[in-house]
């Protein structure tokens, strides 16, 4: 049951709210999926730095790697429909290859433990100094050694689902993006998602953004193909699009394009991640870790101006996609923080109607707060951190303007008074946690450093 979520995500919007503007981000937009039902879906920011366009729900972004799990969708439903098999060596529909590539099997490709090159002997496009690989640029790279040993170790590569891109049109004898579109793209619902550039005329598209360092944010041009690399990093998307087709590939789902046998088979985890100092493994088109003791199924995309993380929480039957428009998006931190927010309130749950009015923002010189009812209680979160509700305060709220902290940190308050005073129209104007005096208006501390003396004269 997540009767919390509504609140959780109330929360969470006002939590990007505040990280938007900290980290200095062009745009995002957050999407919720709950049993396919797109129950979230919020833009903040800009789509264009150049111009101060707002960013809307129905900007598309560059998804990049999430172009992988659709065409892992696409494998299984022709595995399904008995037109090929996930432990076939690829050389028996592709023809052409380097002896070691030609036998690496499908399955192997899919889970990334075939040994191919990652990028290829080259990967300009990565930097915007050249065209993606069409196909024959793409059989170049093919026909040569894999880099490693097949299925030894878990080792990324957007050449090898270029390769799956290959497969799909040997086997239905028409082009990867045609095909997608028609039987995973469409058939999903989705009506923001196509297979790569370019959108038609009037199509809403955020423009990618460079980070900050060293010369400032520049835009970056997002609207170029990827060719033959499609299947691996082409598609355009919204977060509400990614959310509600993730959400369909849960096996709790009852609609779906693929048989629960397969959605399981695509989410097991297949292969962990070497050398990473968190645990992450990868399934079939998919990347699988825990955060905060939940599991998490999904994808993300890094593509020149764009970052994005999409990931299905299966204990909560719930798909978050997270969205950004610059290369230092921190879509997968911010995912990663919501989960942690609706931890938080699935412990909770919805606060009780008397303390609703307690939820607000609170600045001080040193940084800011934000009071958030929980259950029975207010709790002291920290927006400016990426898991806001670290080492939280608890506060036993005694009266309209009344309380206690009840729970803190050692260094904090613990155990001290908590009271709020009003102003003339009845709304906060102060708030004391212990002795920390606290402003619902930041415009006030302005004026008040100005005020301050500038030292001895």
């Amino acid at each position: 049951m997540t009767e919390w979520l509504d609140a959780a995500l109330a929360y969470a919007g006002r939590w990007i709210d505040f990280q938007m503007q900290q980290a200095e981000q062009p745009g995002c937009a957050v999407a919720v999926a709950k049993k396919g039902e797109v129950i979230f879906d919020k833009a903040f920011g800009v789509a264009d730095l150049r111009t101060g366009e707002a960013l809307g729900t129905e900007h598309r972004f560059r998804v990049a790697s999430h172009s992988k799990t659709f065409t892992a969708v696409g494998i299984m439903m022709l595995q399904e429909a008995g037109r090929l098999h996930l432990d076939d060596r690829i050389g028996l529909y592709i023809k052409d290859l380097d002896p070691t590539v030609a036998d690496t099997t499908i399955s192997q490709l899919l889970s990334h433990s075939g040994g191919i090159m990652r990028d290829g002997r080259l990967s300009s496009h990565w930097q915007v100094t050249a065209p993606f690989f069409d196909a024959a640029a793409l059989r170049e790279e093919l026909a040569l050694p894999l880099t490693i040993d097949a299925n030894t170790r878990f080792k990324y590569s957007n050449l090898g689902f270029g390769l799956l891109g290959f497969l799909i049109e040997a086997i239905t004898d028409e082009a990867y993006i045609d095909w997608i579109m028609r039987e995973v793209v469409i058939a999903s619902g989705l009506k923001h998602t196509t297979p790569d550039m370019p959108l038609a005329d009037g199509t809403p598209l955020a423009f990618g953004h460079s980070g900050r360092l060293p010369f400032g944010r520049g835009a970056i041009d997002g609207h170029q193909p990827t060719f033959a690399l499609a299947a691996a990093t082409g598609f355009v998307s919204t977060a509400a699009d990614l959310a509600r087709f993730f959400s369909s590939l849960d096996p709790a789902t009852e609609t779906s394009l693929l048989s629960k046998a397969s959605r399981r088979e695509m989410g097991r985890r297949h292969w962990q991640v070497p050398h990473s100092s968190e645990p992450r493994y990868y399934g079939l088109g998919t990347m699988l870790m825990d955060a905060g003791g939940h599991a998490l199924i999904g994808h993300a995309g890094s593509f020149p101006g764009f970052i994005s993380r999409t990931a299905t929480i299966p204990e909560w039957g719930v798909t978050l996609s997270v969205v950004t428009n610059s290369v230092d998006g921190p879509a997968n931190a911010w995912l990663e923080g919501i989960v942690s927010i609706m931890d938080r309130f699935s412990i909770h749950g919805s606060p009780i109607e008397r303390l609703a009015d307690w939820a607000s923002r609170w600045w001080t010189l040193w940084t800011a707060i934000d009071l958030v009812p929980m259950g029975d209680k207010v709790f002291v979160g920290n927006p400016g951190g990426l898991k806001p509700f670290t080492d939280e305060a608890e506060l036993e709220i005694l009266s309209s303007n009344e309380g206690k902290i009840v729970l803190a940190n050692g260094f904090a308050s613990h155990g001290e008074p908590v009271r709020r005073s009003f102003d003339v129209s009845g709304k906060p104007e102060r708030l004391l946690l212990g002795g920390s005096d606290w402003s619902p208006d930041p415009a006030r501390l302005a004026i008040s450093y100005a005020g301050l003396p500038s030292g001895p004269k």
